[in-house]
């Protein structure tokens, strides 16, 4: 029945000539495993089409929903964990296969007449790779890839003349927006594999052509091997081997959430990917007007290399110890390569110092009724968990005290208040939208009076504001304050952080610098808070058992309505109270969700749990080990059976 179904087939399209051409071929020097690099390289390319083109079932190329689109395949599809971490580790390995599939071509001097053609068609296909990673890494709209794909475009700009135009063409306009996902949606996922699937092709037969090279020892070359089923075997077991890396890499290095992309955060200092960090770390040689050469002609120098060597090392001779010059030049082009990479890799921003946590509201002095009350605003904003006055308070801002402000007029200060970006663009200090004309009129006089150093005998402000007197609305041997308080956080809504996957890392910088002053350095100390019922900031580490929960979305909606609407302990005449950083725009919302994915793991939390694994990765993984173990011998068996 098979046989007369294949003869069926068989007269009516070519299948046994194709099968002719695929498989039988005489390999000089007979099969080897080192020539399995391109047939690795091809398992890989097949993968990636096949992890891509499922993640596109649930991939929404826009900017308001790529990232949490990417989190849901990843978190809440039965596997969807697997299908992302095989196509971002098999993007890494097409890069590392086809660097050594070239390394290998070139040492063996595959390069030399009549196979030219085909080292063009190898060093084109390296190109569109390359291309390939640059143009994925976006996709998933996260911090990292974001500010990847604000200075990748950017480098175009450096270009004389045609640089703008480039980059905006690249961007599809000046910022990086909606336009620039879409074509790098639309470069990644069809023109980019449609030139490597038509470039696979003809690099193949060209290689067809011209045979393989074999050993450069001739009494080798002699001994012919056969492409089926020698070589067949061995780059079946090898691709197989692979797989299982591949696999072993999504279990236990998966890819990091690295929150949302957040343009307004510009305190985040980008690093490219691994692949690009050579071309980072030489830029760093070309400073200032010379940056294009570092940026653009360094690249084309290194592509104009590649592309000229057939037509350099023109000599037969192809043993490399035989060519010392062209083999010290390889070595010198890859070491140089290798070595940017690792200087790039290990080269960091140097690490800001520990904030100090304040102790007691300073005592200020002051002649005006405006600046008593700034006084009480100062504290009571978070002011003093950054600046220092009269040796109380922290220490990541300036400290204020006598020559603190020296040069400040009052319009500086209140844009300074408004929006202290306008005066430093990579500033932490948060805009504090929600203060009233007045209230900023009260702090600007409050902190001109600091400058004007007034004596102390000119009045003294209370550590503890005084309580306001009771309404007449109010119950009886009820503080006014708590009578005035509208809302309760838990009565208030969530906000959209609640809902993003944000970065711990990033959210422990966000802590250190906005939350530890008063919840203590990793959120386990207890920060006096006079005028309070407890006496003492409550601590996050480990954070009130009403608040925690096992459930990462439940334990988030928790936390997120105190960060996002502040909230103001019980007790006659709290002293801190929370700032509402969302309601402020303190913070941006992504900012906020990688706080609170930090202090869900200080709670041994993960926001980023795999909600529906499917199989969870470790029980996948010790399955997938004896599958791959019996295929192996599976292979081996048909191996020593064929003829």
């Amino acid at each position: 029945m098979l046989s007369q179904i294949w003869h069926w087939l068989n007269e009516r399209w070519p299948f046994s000539t194709l099968i002719h051409l695929a498989l039988d071929e005489e390999i000089p020097g007979g099969s080897r495993f080192t020539y399995t690099l391109g047939s690795a390289l091809l398992t890989v390319f097949m993968l990636q089409a096949v992890t891509g083109i499922m993640q596109l079932f649930y991939y929404v190329p826009t900017v308001d929903h790529a990232y949490d689109s990417v989190n849901f395949l990843r978190t809440k599809i039965p596997f969807g964990w697997l299908i992302n971490g095989l196509h971002y580790w098999g993007a890494n390995a097409m890069i590392i296969l086809i660097a050594l599939h070239i390394s290998r071509v070139f040492i063996w001097g595959a390069y030399k007449h009549p196979r030219e053609l085909t080292w063009l068609f190898g060093i084109s296909l390296l190109l569109i790779v390359i291309a390939l990673s640059f143009t994925g890494g976006p996709l998933s709209w996260d911090q990292k890839a974001y500010w990847e794909a604000e200075v990748g475009t950017s480098i175009p700009g450096s270009i004389p003349v045609l640089g703008d135009t480039i980059k905006r063409i690249m961007r599809g306009g000046e910022e990086m927006g909606q336009l620039t996902l879409s074509r790098l949606f639309i470069v990644h996922t069809a023109i980019l594999p449609a030139t490597l699937i038509v470039l696979i092709g003809a690099h193949l037969i060209a290689f067809r052509r011209s045979g393989s090279v074999g050993p450069w020892n001739e009494a080798q070359g002699e001994i012919k091997g056969q492409f089926w089923p020698d070589q067949v075997f061995k780059d079946a077991l090898i691709g197989t081997l692979i797989i299982l890396a591949l696999i072993t890499l999504a279990v236990f290095a998966p890819k990091p959430f690295n929150g949302a992309a957040d343009p307004l955060d510009s305190s985040f200092v980008p690093k490219p990917e691994w692949n690009f960090l050579f071309l980072y770390e030489a830029i760093k040689f070309f400073p200032g007007r010379l940056e294009p050469i570092g940026a653009v002609g360094v690249p084309q120098v290194l592509v104009l290399l590649l592309v000229l060597l057939p037509f350099l090392d023109r000599g037969p001779e192809r043993n490399p110890l035989k060519r010392p010059v062209a083999m010290a030049c390889g070595i010198l082009f890859w070491g140089a390569i290798v070595a940017l990479t690792i200087a790039g890799y290990y080269s960091k921003p140097a690490a800001g110092e520990a904030p100090t946590p304040p102790s007691l509201v300073p005592r200020v002095t002051t002649f005006s009724t405006t600046a008593q009350s700034g006084a009480q605003l100062f504290p009571s904003q978070g002011c003093i968990g950054c600046h220092r006055v009269n040796n109380t308070g922290g220490t990541i801002g300036p400290d204020l005290s006598g020559e603190g402000l020296s040069g400040r007029s009052r319009d500086w200060l209140t844009i300074q208040i408004r929006n202290p970006k306008a005066h430093f663009p990579n500033t932490v200090m948060p805009t504090f939208a929600s203060l009233s004309d007045k209230e900023v009129n009260d702090l600007v006089d409050y902190l001109l009076s600091l400058k004007s150093g007034i004596s102390p005998s000119s009045a003294q402000i209370s550590n503890k504001p005084s309580a306001p007197k009771p309404s007449s609305e109010s119950p009886t041997n009820v503080p006014a304050q708590t009578s005035q308080t509208t809302s309760s956080p838990s009565q208030k809504q969530i906000g959209p952080a609640a809902d993003i996957i944000g970065n711990a890392d990033r959210g422990a910088e966000l802590f250190k610098n906005q939350c530890s002053l008063c919840h203590g350095p990793m959120g386990t100390d207890k920060i006096p808070n006079p005028g309070s019922d407890d006496g003492i900031v409550p601590a996050l580490n480990p954070i009130d058992r009403e608040l925690f929960s096992k459930n990462p979305e439940e334990f988030a909606e928790n936390i997120d309505k105190f960060i996002q609407h502040g909230s103001t302990p019980s007790g006659p005449n709290t002293q801190l109270k929370m700032p509402a950083f969302g309601d402020t725009n303190s913070l941006t919302q992504q900012q906020i969700a990688n706080v609170e994915a930090y202090v869900l793991r200080l709670n041994g939390v993960n926001r980023s749990e795999l909600i529906n694994p499917g199989i969870t990765p470790r029980r996948f993984f010790f399955i997938v080990v004896p599958a791959v173990i019996l295929i192996l011998l599976v292979l081996g068996g048909i191996y020593r059976c064929l003829p």
